[in-house]
This record gives structure tokens, C-alpha cells and sequence, in this order.
């Protein structure tokens, strides 16, 4: 035990080395962010580069997050059982790998390849990066903690767009790929000596990196003494309903946005996806060792973390979507000027986290949701009533202020109590709703905006009616807010937050 995380240290400090091993995930973790929105400037280039259809260059994006958002309670679920840290580590040298073979595809079909294995590790890594950082920390630090790692949901798609459209004007659009080699190699080389040197992991409980959930197999998997991913016992039929399912409406959504609501395309996946759910639902109630406790579903905490990532997300990678499209159709934006637009709602996100992460302290957790939908209103309505790119830029970076502390509010109510057997499945569950949230904001806002998105240049005002959805859908979800977030209490330094 080091003397700061004693129980009889000064509340509020903890060890430096907690952090670093906090930073360093985290980073691995702004890695998988980042690339759901790098690509969104870097688009034409890609398409004129490898001479894609238009299909393909769509795909592009998308290909990525069907992955991610579907095999993410998988990842969740192997983190728990395996070892947290252990999985980490292979999802990290996997999503390393599949960025390389992404930035040197030399045709459409080994691009999509690449994105396609990204999305997997990325569903891998994900989950088991945020349970290996949680189970370092408890009471007030946990807290904290959950502010920085939700923070990097919004900052990474904010950032996505900025390093897209510096990298595509400065290297060529290979190294929005192909940076996440040096990181995810440097990244390996560090988080194995951090996460194993003695006290790394030291809260004053005695716990160490190498405690059950980390590299060892959960509570609840064989005796197998964590010797290796020994996968008998592993719920593969819930795991493959479960992923099917997930990706089906990720699929549906997605068609929306360029097919309409009413297609086969949306209508078929999305009714797929019900079917598969509730298939899923069935299997998990009769199965032995069950990817999913059924039961989870039901605690207000979780379905509160559901919610919020759903609709935030929505809101901020739907806003940043149509933000990119009027600023370079519309406004005639290059890519560079287009990403560097976006700079403003990357500090907000931030800021918003921060501000978050400080108030759960005090506040009932709802008040700070609700303000937070209320921010992404007004933040929607400024370019819904007004023409000009300084609006525009303006409303978005009001609304990233408020969407950074509805994620601090969704982590904070879904993980901050979670015990190391389940940390991986619940952080999988979030960031599933991370995805969802992201493909159907983009589905909704991209519908509503129609042939604006196709027209060489469109007029000013021609995603106005888009902007006003958005509004008024982050309205809604404050109202949904006040409902479903429990109030969160504050709890003595030594106690874990509880809702």
C-alpha cells in the first residue's frame, strides 16, 4: 500500500502512478474514438485515391462502427471472464495491426477489410481497456476518473474531424490510418511495464493489476487458474445472437440515412435486430454461464448509462456529420479549414467533462443531465435560426459543452458502482449504446437533410430543418432524463459512489 492511498491519507489525493496507467488506456482508448470520425474530411480523398464507388466510400465509415457496436458485449464478456488487462493487450496489438493493413490497402476490398478488423478490435480493447482502469481506482478518485475516460467519447469525435482534415491536407489521407501504428506500438511497450510495477495498482486495498477481472479468469469462469483463453463454457449461441443482432441495427440505421425509413434496407435489418434481441433475451435465461445477466438490464443505473450514451451521441456524431457536410458543400470549407472548425467543440467537450466530473460531486446527477441536453438544444438551435459558418461553429461548441457532461453523467451512473467481474460487460453495454447512438444520429439528421447532402452547393439555409430535429430531439432526451437518472449520492472518500 503506498502512503497516499493509506485510509488514513488526505482524501482526494492518490497515487501519481494510478494516473499514468489512467493516461495511458486512455489513449489507446481516444485511438478507437478517433476512428469513428477521422475519416469523415478525409472521405473524397479516399474515394479518388483508391477509386471508390459511391457505396464504397460510405462504407468506409460505416463498416467500422457495424463492427465496434456489434461484437462489443463479446468483448465485454471475454474481458470479464480472461482477464481485463490481458485482453487489452491482444486487442491493442490487433488494432495496431489491422491500422496498418488499413493505411497501405491498395484496393477497396483490403480497405474494408482493414476497417472491418479495426471494428473487431476495437470491440475487444474497448471494454477490457476501461475495466483495467477502473479497478485502479475507488470513491471520489473513481469519480474523476469516469470524467476523464467519458470525456474521450466526445473529444474523440470532435478530434476525429480536426486530425482528419490536418492529416489529409498535410500527409495524404494513409496516415489518418496509419498514425495509430507508432501509438499502438509505443502503447505496447508501456502499459505491460506500468500495469506490472509493484504498487501500480495499489487503492489501499491491497489489490494489485493482477487481481481477478484483470489477468485472471472472473468470478464466475472455470478454474482454469487464468493459464490461457481456454473459450469451453463461453456462450457462443448468445454471443452470436447478441453481436447479429447489434450489427443488423446498425446496418438498418445506416441504410436509413441514404435509402429513407420506409426502404427494405432500414425496415429488414431493424426488424432482424428485434427478432435476434429477443432471441438473445431467450437464450440467456436458460444458459448456464450466460453472456449477459438479463437482470443487469433492469437496474436504473445501466438503463440511465443506455440512455444518455444513446441520445448524446447521437447529438454530438450527428451534429458533427452535418456540421462537416455545410461547412464544405455549403460554405465551401477545404478540408484542413473544415477540420480546424471543429477544434472549438473538441476544448468544449472537454470542458463540459471536467465541469461534469466536478459537479456529480455535489449535484444530483439528473440536474447536470438535464442542463446538458438543455446546452445541446440551444447549441442545435443557433445554426437551425441563423445562416453563416460562425454560427454554425458557435452552436456546435455550445452543444459539445453540454453532450461532455451527459457522457460524464452516463459513465459515472452505469460503472461507478461496478465490481471488477463486471466492469468489462457493463463498460461493453455503454459503448454499444455508443455506437447505436452515433449510426442512428447520423441516420435521423442525415435523412432530414436529404439532397443537401449530394448537391454540389447547396443553399445556406439548407440544413436548418436538420439542426431543428436536433433541437428538438435533444429536448426530448432531457425530459427522458429526468426520469431514468437516478439521483446520484455522495459517498465518504473510502466508499464507492452509489446511486
Amino acid at each position: 500500500m503506498t502512503a497516499v492511498d493509506s485510509p488514513a491519507a488526505t482524501p482526494g489525493v492518490v497515487a501519481p502512478r494510478r494516473w499514468l496507467v489512467l493516461g495511458l488506456l486512455a489513449t489507446a482508448q481516444l485511438m478507437l474514438v478517433l476512428d469513428v470520425t477521422v475519416v469523415n474530411v478525409a472521405l473524397p480523398d479516399i474515394g479518388a485515391g483508391l477509386r471508390l464507388s459511391r457505396g464504397a466510400v460510405a462504407w468506409v465509415m460505416t463498416v467500422y462502427t457495424l463492427f465496434f457496436g456489434g461484437l462489443m458485449l463479446a468483448g465485454g464478456r471475454l474481458a470479464d471472464r480472461f482477464g481485463a488487462r490481458r485482453l487489452a493487450l491482444v486487442g491493442l496489438v490487433l488494432f495496431t495491426a489491422s491500422s496498418a493493413l488499413t493505411g497501405t490497402a491498395q484496393s477497396a476490398a483490403a480497405l474494408l477489410v482493414g476497417r472491418a478488423l479495426q471494428g473487431a478490435a476495437a470491440a475487444v480493447l474497448s471494454p477490457a481497456a476501461l475495466a483495467t482502469a477502473l479497478a485502479v481506482f475507488r470513491g471520489p478518485a473513481r469519480q474523476r476518473a469516469l470524467a476523464v475516460w467519458s470525456g474521450l467519447a466526445g473529444i474523440g469525435s470532435a478530434l476525429g474531424v480536426v486530425l482528419g482534415g490536418v492529416l489529409t491536407a498535410s500527409a495524404g489521407w494513409r496516415w489518418v490510418f496509419g498514425i495509430n501504428v507508432p501509438i499502438g506500438a509505443a502503447l505496447l511497450v508501456a502499459i505491460p511495464l506500468v500495469t506490472t510495477a509493484p504498487g501500480a495498482a495499489d487503492d489501499g486495498s491491497g489489490r494489485g493489476l493482477d487481481s481477478p477481472g484483470l489477468d485472471s479468469p472472473g468470478v464466475d469462469s472455470p478454474g482454469d487458474g487464468g493459464s490461457g483463453l481456454d473459450v469451453r463454457g463461453l456462450d457462443a449461441p448468445g454471443a452470436a445472437l447478441v453481436t447479429a443482432g447489434t450489427g443488423a441495427a446498425i446496418y438498418g440505421l445506416i441504410s436509413a440515412g441514404d435509402h429513407g425509413w420506409t426502404s427494405a434496407r432500414c425496415l429488414l435489418p431493424l426488424l432482424a435486430a428485434l427478432v435476434l434481441w429477443t432471441a438473445f433475451v431467450l437464450v440467456e435465461r436458460v444458459t448456464a454461464r450466460p453472456l449477459l445477466r438479463v437482470e443487469l438490464l433492469r437496474r436504473r443505473p445501466v438503463v440511465a448509462g443506455m440512455v444518455l450514451m444513446l441520445t448524446a451521441t447521437g447529438l454530438l456524431v450527428g451534429g458533427f456529420f452535418l456540421g462537416s457536410f455545410a461547412l464544405q458543400h455549403g460554405h465551401g470549407y477545404g478540408a484542413l479549414r473544415t477540420g480546424l472548425c471543429f477544434l472549438p467543440a473538441a476544448v468544449a467537450t472537454v470542458a463540459g467533462a471536467h465541469t461534469a466530473g466536478q459537479l456529480l460531486t455535489r449535484l444530483d446527477a439528473r440536474i447536470v443531465a438535464v442542463v446538458g441536453f438543455a446546452l445541446a438544444a440551444v447549441g442545435y438551435g443557433l445554426p437551425a435560426l441563423f445562416g453563416g459558418a460562425g454560427f454554425l461553429v458557435a452552436g456546435l461548441t455550445v452543444a459539445a459543452l453540454g453532450i461532455g457532461a451527459i457522457f460524464v453523467t452516463a459513465f459515472t451512473a452505469s460503472l461507478g458502482d461496478a465490481e471488477p467481474a463486471e466492469a468489462g460487460l457493463r463498460s461493453a453495454i455503454v459503448n454499444t449504446f455508443h455506437e447505436l447512438g452515433g449510426a442512428a444520429g447520423v441516420a435521423v439528421l442525415s435523412s432530414v437533410a436529404g439532397t443537401a447532402l449530394v448537391v454540389a452547393r447547396p443553399a445556406a439555409d439548407a440544413f436548418s430543418g436538420a439542426f431543428t430535429v436536433g433541437a428538438a430531439a435533444a429536448l426530448a432526451s432531457g425530459l427522458a432524463a429526468a426520469l431514468v437518472v437516478p439521483r446520484a449520492r455522495r459517498l465518504p472518500t473510502d466508499a464507492r459512489p452509489m446511486h
